[in-house]
């Protein structure tokens, strides 16, 4: 059986040591030199002001080939092989599975491969007055400000530093703003819950204090409350009501909870992971076939042009971070939010991605994304494919490994 283009096993010849008859990486094309001995990883090179670029990653050993992914800024891959192809002027290198970088664009490095750290420690809010951006620390001394950012627009911190007698906090994008025109932001601590026996009996109080009722009547006098974004397990219903537990009813209107429904036609494979996307309940909840395995609280887009989009879509896209906005409108409709953490595009512009500016999943208020607090977003980037691999900035699915369906509705 021959192996298809693009595969490890294209590569026959062995450049290093073979133990017990099987040859270790990296391979090479029979005809190529072999790497030097000390080589490890692959390594993007410097782009601007001498920092790591981000390197494209492509399925195959040519830029005609779809593209895999994007390493993270200051990240290296592991070196597994080399091979003639398209589009590059030197070799190709195998840095993993269906993956290979131009050494145009990289160098080889004895180190081992490293992946960083690539979310931010911290987001804050400009403040109202809005604050002036500098490229480095000698130019916010000049007073000489490379950016003016607007009230409420959000940024990435990575580090904050004392100098010229104040406080200075340096973004993501490379920017320094005094830390006093900063707000810190305060990410939502919500999270769904796991389904361990497929049962969906969860639910979540969406009222700010809902009260508990003894009986299955709202006549009576409540008997206590539960707050806000409290799981519940619902076990009877009766007309408006629904029982938590013994003695203790809710009004169900009180809740919000997602309802079981059948995979689309478009979910074939035994098991296979599917996303289903509730409006009218602003519920997700993740499948595997037709078991539920995970429920959650979203936030979907308003009604009229920020409607979510209905329909059945796969993830063709995964960034662990991608900054979202709209600067060119009119003053009312502008913002700017630097590094959404774990964005998955499934219809076109239209994502899952955590959301750090507000708390008010259960209620739609998007711009047409599906909102997640931060750790449901993270669980459920692991959760899809295609998977993110260490180093990675962004992912694309490959004939091998197709995106999650998502469905809304």
């Amino acid at each position: 059986m021959r192996a298809g283009p693009g595969a490890a096993a294209v590569i026959v010849l062995a450049a290093g040591v073979v133990r017990a008859g099987v040859p270790l990486p990296p391979w090479i094309n029979e005809g190529l030199v072999p790497p030097a001995a000390w080589a490890r990883s692959v390594a993007p090179k410097p782009g601007e002001r001498a920092r790591p670029g981000d390197l494209v990653i492509f399925s195959g050993a040519s830029t005609a080939s779809p593209r895999r992914g994007v390493t993270a800024p200051g990240a290296t891959l592991g070196f597994f092989g080399a091979r003639r192809g398209s589009g590059c002027s030197g070799t190709w290198w195998l840095v993993g599975p269906l993956a290979w970088v131009c050494s145009d664009d990289a160098v080889l490095s004895p180190a081992e491969p490293v992946a960083v750290p690539a979310l931010p420690a911290q987001y804050f809010f400009v403040g109202r007055a809005g604050a002036s951006a500098y490229s480095s620390l000698d130019s916010a001394a000049e007073g000489a400000a490379d950016r003016d950012l607007e009230g409420g627009w959000a940024v990435a911190v990575v580090e904050q530093r004392e100098a010229n007698g104040a406080r200075w906090a340096r973004t993501s994008k490379d920017l320094w703003i005094a830390a006093a025109d900063l707000v810190a932001a305060r990410p939502s601590e919500f999270e769904g819950a796991a389904i361990e026996d497929g049962t969906m009996d969860v639910a979540w109080i969406l009222a700010d204090r809902a009260s508990v009722f003894a009986s299955p009547s709202p006549k009576g006098k409540p008997k206590g409350t539960r707050d806000r974004f409290q799981r519940v397990h619902v076990r009877e219903e009766s007309g408006p009501m629904v029982r938590i537990d013994d003695g203790a009813w809710l009004l169900a209107r009180d809740l919000s909870r997602p309802s079981v429904a059948p995979p689309p036609a478009e979910v074939t494979l035994p098991g296979e992971r599917w996303i289903d996307v509730e409006t009218a309940t602003q519920t997700l909840v993740a499948y595997e076939g037709a078991r539920p395995v995970f429920a959650t609280l979203v936030s979907t887009g308003r009604t009229g042009e920020s409607q979510t989009p209905p329909g059945v879509h796969r993830i063709w896209s995964k960034l662990l971070a991608s900054t979202m906005g709209n600067v060119t409108t009119d003053a009312n409709a502008r913002y700017s939010l630097e590094d959404v953490p774990y964005v998955q595009f499934f219809d076109n512009g239209v994502a899952l991605h955590g959301t750090y500016w507000h708390q008010d999943f259960g209620h739609a208020r998007s711009h047409g994304c599906v909102n997640l607090a931060p750790r449901d977003a993270r669980r459920l980037f692991a959760f899809t494919a295609p998977r993110l691999a260490a180093g990675w900035m962004a992912a694309y699915p490959t004939r091998v490994e197709e995106g999650t369906w998502v469905r809304v509705r």
